[in-house]
């Protein structure tokens, strides 16, 4: 690359590692609503979004970034696999009288794909924390909803590794 170029002719550079783990817990949180909404196995929803998510570029929606293909894997499959103890969980954190089927299905989605990465105890529960609050603003940029999701998410944590708080 020389330095005249510029725009359109310069070199997008990589994403990194932190990028590429904040798209796969995006993506996840997507994948988990999709699978709801369109009745879809989860083995299905993900070769979907490995084909049309990771790393492609179109010119109606610009360029995804590259996801971290482990981390999304483990999130969806754990957030599927033990869904009920999630649900669960996340039942414990809401209000009284509000279950986790009385939640717009978009936060149910990311509590899911939260609880997940939560469950596989990959990451300090902290990070998940923070983390899947900006996957909620991307969502709900206007909204109350990312300060709810700090809440009910903190109270998980706290239920999974409450040494680590």
């Amino acid at each position: 690359m020389t330095s005249n170029d510029t725009g359109e002719n310069a070199r997008l550079k990589p994403p990194t590692k932190r990028e590429m783990k904040s798209a796969a817990r995006l993506y996840a949180t997507q994948a988990l609503f999709q699978m709801e909404a369109a009745d879809m196995t989860v083995d299905k929803v993900r070769r979907q979004f490995y084909d049309h998510f990771f790393g492609l570029e179109t010119e109606e929606e610009g360029t995804f970034i590259d996801g971290d293909s482990d981390l999304f894997h483990e999130i969806t499959e754990i957030a599927v696999n033990d869904q009920a103890k999630i649900d669960q969980m996340t039942d414990r954190a809401l209000v009284a009288k509000w279950p986790i089927a009385r939640i717009d299905s978009t936060l149910r989605a990311l509590f899911r794909a939260a609880g997940g990465e939560l469950l596989s105890g990959r990451t300090p529960p902290k990070v998940v924390i923070v983390e899947f609050v900006d996957v909620a603003k991307a969502f709900y940029p206007d909204g109350r909803e990312p300060k709810f999701v700090n809440a009910v998410l903190d109270h998980m944590a706290r239920e999974v590794k409450p040494e680590a708080f």
